[in-house]
């Protein structure tokens, strides 16, 4: 089986139904359910909460009882079950209970895809992460290309039936041929205590508050960038390739990735991704038009491509085999889902006083990134440094 093909088929799959998931699931809420701005606000940030303990909590114990293909296809299951759900649902209350029941199964599939390309890695079948992961950015724009189209000719009932679409494909592959050490069962008890031992690793704790920042910072451009680009009368028709610009950057820095920053610190990379942060959103916010927010979009490649790739560049480096589900669930309960959780309430807030300040506001999370990388730059140089004078010793 060819391993690298294996990978990038998957995560192709999966961010074909994330592409049309992540932009345009609360737009879709709001325009076809007819929920207000803040109502869809709270039950996309309520499903974070719950994914962030899907993520945190039975992620990492499912991952200690049922090998790397039953997790994912057992995910996909409920994914698509879950999705269904949404037909018949027309209430406030109704659209929360499906939102919290897709939360627990749809994100999860994210670190389990993460996990396994981790392992492939460290087990020196996967040559190149970011080549395979790029192939992921790829079919996020593919969808959203797509989906546009559709949009465009059918309304935004097209949502709905693109994502189940989308998930019945991944689930199928999911059923194919897998390399062989993904099939196979965790040894018992190798989770016990993870924690713990994750937190004593060099420098775990700092490093995971920066991604933390640096992906909470993508809040409002994720629950709000939709609508926002209607606010600021982008056409209709645009809106998919607009949002589909920050994803072209993603898949170009990944696929270049492995070969140009392999001689980057995972510091120096954190840095980078957090001034990049800081610098889009200041300008979305000083500049509310369409053509600045559509050339803004290619610092995606920094503010969420590093940032991703620096934190995989840490986990293959200093993370066991055993501890990669484990730090892939924190990963994303903490980074990923709490955080993004938090400020999307307050980029909520800030949206109804001015659309614009719910993209400055995040500036709150990407200057203390921006600090805490160049200190770990620094810890980093310095640890480079005694390793050097050992040696020479």
């Amino acid at each position: 089986m060819n391993t690298q093909r294996w990978m990038s088929r998957q995560f192709f799959s999966f961010f074909m139904t994330w592409g049309v998931f992540l932009p345009y699931w609360t737009g879709w809420m709001i325009h076809i359910k007819g929920m207000t701005v803040s109502q869809a606000s709270l039950i996309m940030s309520l499903g974070l909460a719950i994914r962030g303990l899907a993520t945190l909590v039975a992620f990492p114990y499912l991952s200690g009882k049922f090998s790397s293909r039953t997790l994912l296809n057992g995910m996909a299951i409920g994914t698509l079950i879950a999705i269904l759900c949404y037909i018949p649902a027309n209430s406030f209350t109704s659209l929360l209970v499906v939102t919290l029941l897709l939360h627990f199964f749809y994100p999860a599939l994210m670190p389990a895809l993460d996990s396994a390309a981790g392992i492939l890695v460290q087990s020196k079948q996967l040559r190149d992460y970011g080549k395979s992961r790029s192939w992921g950015s790829i079919g996020f724009v593919v969808s959203g290309m797509v989906l546009t189209f559709f949009t465009g000719a059918l309304g935004d009932e097209a949502i709905l039936w693109a994502l189940v679409l989308g998930m019945i494909v991944f689930l199928s592959l999911g059923f194919m041929g897998i390399p062989v050490v993904l099939s196979a069962k965790p040894k018992t008890g190798q989770t016990k205590g993870a924690i713990k031992k994750l937190f004593s690793i060099h420098h775990f704790g700092l490093v995971l508050i920066i991604v933390i920042l640096l992906q909470a910072a993508h809040a409002s451009y994720y629950n709000y960038g939709y609508i926002y680009l209607q606010e600021i009368q982008a056409p209709k028709y645009l809106i998919g390739v607009i949002i589909n610009i920050a994803v072209i950057a993603e898949i170009l820095f990944f696929f270049i990735a492995d070969r140009t920053f392999r001689k980057f610190s995972i510091g120096s990379l954190l840095a980078l991704a957090a001034l990049g942060s800081t610098a889009r959103w200041i300008l979305v916010y000083a500049f509310p038009h369409v053509i600045v927010f559509a050339i803004v979009q290619t610092m995606h490649a920094f503010s969420f491509a590093m940032a991703h790739y620096a934190f995989m560049k840490y986990l293959i480096k200093h993370v066991p085999h055993e501890q990669v589900p484990i730090t892939q669930g924190i990963y994303s309960a903490l980074a990923l889902s709490w955080s993004t959780a938090v400020f999307t309430i307050f980029g909520g807030y800030l949206y109804e006083m001015e659309p614009r300040y719910a993209f400055i506001g995040m500036v709150v999370c990407t200057i203390p990134a921006a600090l805490l990388a160049f200190v770990y730059r620094r810890l980093e140089g310095k640890k480079k440094s005694t390793q050097t004078r050992q040696q020479v010793i």
